[in-house]
C-alpha cells in the first residue's frame, strides 16, 4: 500500500478504537472480541483494551458474552473488537481486501457468525492459521459501516470513486487518442490518393460528388467524416464511399488511353482510293 493508503487504514482503526459503547453489554461483547492477546499492536487498540479492563474492574462488565443469545448491537460490538484484534485491511492496487487471522478452529466459527449477520465470508487455513476473508469492496464497506467506521469509510469510498473516475477518464482519453490517430492516418492516405488522381488526370473524370468530396478533404484535412458530411450536407456513408473509391483508384494503375471507336486502325479510305 502507499503511505496515503496506510494512513487511511490507520485512521479507520483509530476511529473504531475510539468508540466508547454506552451499554455495559456492548462493553462485555467488545472486550470478548478483543480477547486477551491484544498486546501493543496499536496504541489506540491498547488504550481501548485498558478502558474495557478498567470497566470490568469497576463491575460494569461482569457477565460473559454469549453469541447465540446476544442482541444485534452486542454482536456488532463483538465483531468490532474481533476486527481490531485480529483483522487487517489492505487497499493496495485499488483493491479492497479485509481478513481476520485467527486460530484454525476459530475460522469456521467466525465465518458462520458473519454469515448469520448477513455478511458471508470465505475461510481457509493458511500456514497453520485460520484466515477469514472478504475481497469484495461492497462486503468490506458494509462490514466497516456496521461496526462504526463512518468517517474513514466515507474517505475510502471517495477515493474509490475518484480512482474509478480516473480509470474511466484514462480509458476514454486512450480511445479518443486511438481514434484520432486512425483519423489522421486515413486523412493522410486520402490526400495522397487525391494528389495521385489529380496528377494523372483521373480526378476530373470522376463523378461530381466524388470531386466535391475530394475538394472538401483538401480544404479541411483535419475534418472527420462526420464533419465533412455535415459541411457538404451529405450522408456520412456517401462521404466514406467516395473517399474509399478515391483510394482504390489511386492504388490501381491508370488505364491506357484508347483510340476513338470511329477512327480506323489503317490509313483513311480516301487515301487508299487515291493510290488506286
Amino acid at each position: 500500500m502507499t503511505r496515503s493508503e496506510r494512513d487511511l487504514v490507520t485512521a479507520l482503526r483509530n476511529e473504531l478504537a475510539a468508540i466508547d459503547p454506552a451499554r455495559a453489554c456492548d462493553r462485555i461483547a467488545e472486550a470478548a472480541g478483543l480477547g486477551d492477546e491484544v498486546g501493543a499492536r496499536e496504541p489506540a487498540v491498547a488504550r481501548l483494551a485498558v478502558r474495557l479492563r478498567r470497566a470490568a474492574r469497576e463491575g460494569m462488565t461482569g457477565a460473559p458474552f454469549e453469541w447465540a443469545t446476544a442482541a444485534e448491537h452486542c454482536r456488532t460490538a463483538w465483531l468490532r473488537g474481533r476486527f481490531l484484534a485480529r483483522g487487517s485491511l489492505s487497499l493496495a492496487g485499488g483493491r479492497t481486501h479485509l481478513e481476520f487471522v485467527v486460530a484454525p478452529d476459530d475460522a469456521p466459527i467466525l465465518a458462520a457468525r458473519l454469515r448469520e449477520v448477513g455478511l458471508p465470508a470465505s475461510w481457509r487455513v493458511r500456514r497453520a492459521r485460520g484466515v477469514v476473508t472478504w475481497k469484495s469492496s461492497e462486503a468490506v464497506g458494509t462490514f466497516l459501516r456496521r461496526i462504526g467506521a463512518a468517517g474513514a469509510l466515507l474517505e475510502l469510498e471517495a477515493r474509490q470513486v475518484s480512482r474509478a473516475l480516473r480509470g474511466e477518464l484514462n480509458r476514454v482519453l486512450n480511445a479518443e487518442s486511438a481514434n484520432l490517430q486512425r483519423a489522421v492516418a486515413a486523412a493522410g492516405r486520402q490526400l495522397d490518393a487525391i494528389a495521385v488522381l489529380d496528377a494523372d488526370g483521373r480526378l476530373p473524370r470522376q463523378p461530381y460528388v466524388v470531386r466535391l468530396i475530394a475538394d472538401a478533404r483538401r480544404e479541411t484535412p483535419e475534418a472527420t467524416l462526420t464533419e465533412l458530411a455535415e459541411r457538404l450536407e451529405l450522408h456520412r456513408s456517401a462521404v466514406q464511399r467516395a473517399l474509399e473509391r478515391i483510394e482504390r483508384l489511386a492504388e490501381a494503375e491508370p488505364a491506357a488511353p484508347t483510340l476513338p471507336t470511329d477512327s480506323p486502325a489503317g490509313p483513311p479510305t480516301s487515301m487508299i482510293r487515291a493510290h488506286a
